[in-house]
């Protein structure tokens, strides 16, 4: 089943035992994420080092395994990263989530988050494991500062369909 390795021993690890989980003082960037569909949201927060590098990632909130798991895994592989980089990752994440990146070679570079690939046979699951990739991908993209969350609804439903906007259909 395709699907069978969705909660494996990494994923649960950082769950069980996240390094990245707490309120980080004074942070350079901080961006909230919501996942509506789940009830999963997020606070992250980056501080960038003199060099600009990403120097310490954390993130705060609640949610599912996936979606908390998925944030520590993030968290983890961006430290020592520049915004430029950072962004790239997150948007390979996205692809391979989506299951448009399938290449083994290209996704070594996700390190122990390339674990997540077969959540891409849940589309349910897809959006709480992107929450956090996306939510950083929006403070890097605009660092100056957003009034809105990022959230994980984007005009489709779970399986990428669009679907009609309220009082439209």
């Amino acid at each position: 089943m395709a699907n069978a390795n969705v909660y494996s021993r990494a994923l649960m690890d950082h769950v069980s035992s996240p390094d990245y989980k707490y309120k980080m003082d004074e942070p350079t960037l901080s961006h909230e994420g919501i996942n509506p569909s789940c009830g999963d949201d997020l606070v992250l927060d980056v501080r960038l080092g003199e060099d600009g590098t990403i120097s310490e990632v954390s993130w705060t909130g609640h949610g599912c395994a996936v979606s908390q798991g998925s944030a520590d895994m993030m968290s983890d592989l961006m430290v020592g990263e520049t915004p430029e980089n950072a962004r790239k990752l997150c948007h390979l994440f996205g692809q391979m989530i989506r299951g448009e990146q399938k290449d083994p070679g290209a996704l070594e570079e996700l390190d122990e988050a390339a674990e997540l690939e077969s959540i891409s046979h849940m589309p349910a699951r897809v959006k709480c494991a992107e929450l956090a990739w996306r939510t950083l991908d929006e403070m890097l993209a605009h660092p100056q500062g957003s009034k809105t969350a990022t959230t994980t609804e984007d005009g489709t439903d779970e399986n990428g369909n669009p679907v009609a906007a309220r009082g439209q259909e």
